[in-house]
């Protein structure tokens, strides 16, 4: 794995040094357009929208509308005035509690790793955060801008994750709030009964992206020149409104029986490897984390 870049990660006079690596990946099939008679690839050209006439890029210039119709051309000289300094410096300048911060500002998670002589600091704050359940607030500058962040444990490693900036979010105008106050007693218990009986140990591994499986496996048909597999039928929209409570207990009945078939697999799983070798690193990593006694060891 490449760092995205190698910096520091300083709060009060502790320096660390560390290298940024990307956490996460995108799954996602890529396409191009093709001309349908011959399959040749489309490329797009620039052009003026006055003219229609295809513009070289040594003509082409950045500018900004502001009134409808004007623009102020700006150059290279203009961006220089605001750049951000690339100081490589995660500056933390607030420790918060994780549990105050809202999961939408996160935006997007890197991993952070210890260099040379940064070890024991390093391990120093992850400590630190996992037993004070608070996460660091930092701004860092990544290729000229400027980013909200937060420094904090996961697992083994710190992580960095990039957030947004309250300006960045739109209020909810317009939209009309779910009414609560027709709900039954009743009701309320059998949702909460329901989310009991669904209720697991987090395991992401278990989720899979079924669209884009599925798309990788048509288009692996159509290569090889298979006949395509039956269509799934999309449930029906509309209709009567149905009696939430019956659905509600028909659901946890469905929801208590395959817990039950679940435990029963497990129990038969657990029988068959005992005596079987150490777990991995790897799976030990997943399951140190913050707020278990085994990741504030470490």
């Amino acid at each position: 794995m490449r760092a995205t870049w190698k910096g520091s990660i300083s709060f009060g006079l502790v320096n660390i040094p560390i290298a940024v690596y990307p956490a996460t990946r995108e799954e996602k099939v890529a396409f191009k357009q093709l001309r349908k008679k011959d399959l040749s690839p489309i490329r797009y050209k620039k052009v003026a929208e006055v003219d229609e006439e295809e513009v070289p890029s040594a003509e082409i210039v950045k500018g900004f509308e502001y009134e409808k119709g004007k623009w102020v051309v700006l150059e290279e000289k203009d961006f220089e005035e605001v750049q951000i300094e690339s100081t490589h410096t995660i500056e933390i300048t607030d420790f918060i509690e994780n549990a105050d911060v809202s999961p939408k500002y996160f935006h997007k998670p890197y991993f952070l790793e210890a260099q040379k002589g940064g070890e024991k600091a390093y391990s120093l704050l992850h400590r630190a955060l996992v037993e004070t359940g608070k996460i660091g607030i930092a701004k860092v500058a990544i290729r000229s801008r400027e980013y909200l962040a937060a420094v904090k444990p996961d697992g083994l490693f710190l992580m960095l994750d990039l957030m947004h900036f309250a300006s960045e979010f739109l209020e909810p105008d317009g939209l009309k709030a779910a009414a609560g106050d027709e709900l039954s007693a009743k009701e309320l218990a059998m949702a909460k009964s329901l989310i009991d009986t669904l209720s697991s140990d987090w395991t992401p591994e278990k989720y899979a992206d079924q669209y884009q499986d599925s798309l990788k496996a048509m288009i692996d048909r159509k290569v090889q020149k298979l006949p395509a597999g039956a269509k799934r039928t999309a449930p029906a929209v509309g209709g009567e409104i149905p009696d939430i409570l019956a659905i509600l207990a028909q659901s946890v009945a469905e929801g208590a029986d395959r817990r039950k078939k679940a435990g029963a697999k497990a129990g038969e799983g657990a029988a068959g490897t005992r005596g079987s070798r150490p777990k991995s690193t790897a799976t030990l990593v997943k399951q140190k984390r913050p707020g278990t006694a085994a990741a504030s060891k470490n």
